[in-house]
Order: C-alpha cells, then structure tokens, then sequence
C-alpha cells in the first residue's frame, strides 16, 4: 500500500489522454499522474502551486472545491522524514464520489 503497484481503473490498466485543455493553473487542481503520453491509470495528484510545466503531459480533470482547500494545506505541511514520506499518516476517507 502507498508504492502506487497494483491499480487498475474502471477504464482497465491503462488509458488515453483526454485532453489537455484545462491548464495547471494554480493549487487545488486534481489531475492524472502517468509514466508518458497515454499511460493513465488510478493515480492522480493535487496541485499546491502554479505547475506550468506539467502542461500537456498531465490531464487536468476537476479542482478541489470549497474548504477542502485548507485540507490540501494541511496535508501539504505535513513533516516529512529524509526520504520525502510523511511522519503522520495521511488517509483521504469518506471524500464522497462523483
């Protein structure tokens, strides 16, 4: 759990980029983690910044809305031990479904 192995969407293991109309614009934005063009899967990321250079490589598909933002925040300030893992768990659970 949590080395990113092992997923499968409801699209198989593998999928085609979208589009890449959305931009990454600033932080609160979700959108698809892959390892090259059309190679999307389960994971997707969370902006905290501006990402420019994601632009294109990266399939932007919906925001983080209303007080969720200050959740991302939190989560983002988590400390970290040398290898870049957090020292306190963070689960995302009961978020709701689209």
């Amino acid at each position: 759990m949590g080395d990113g192995s092992g997923c499968v969407s409801i699209y198989g293991l593998k999928f085609d980029d979208e589009n890449f109309t959305a931009k990454h614009t600033g932080p609160g934005l979700l959108s698809m983690a892959n390892s090259g063009p059309n190679t999307n899967g389960c994971q997707f990321f969370i902006t905290c910044a501006k990402c420019d250079w994601l632009d294109k490589k990266h399939v932007v598909f919906g925001r983080v809305l209303g007080d969720g933002l200050l959740v991302v925040r939190k989560i983002e300030n988590v400390a970290t031990r040398p290898n870049n893992r957090p020292k306190l768990a963070c689960v995302i659970a009961e978020c709701g479904e689209m």
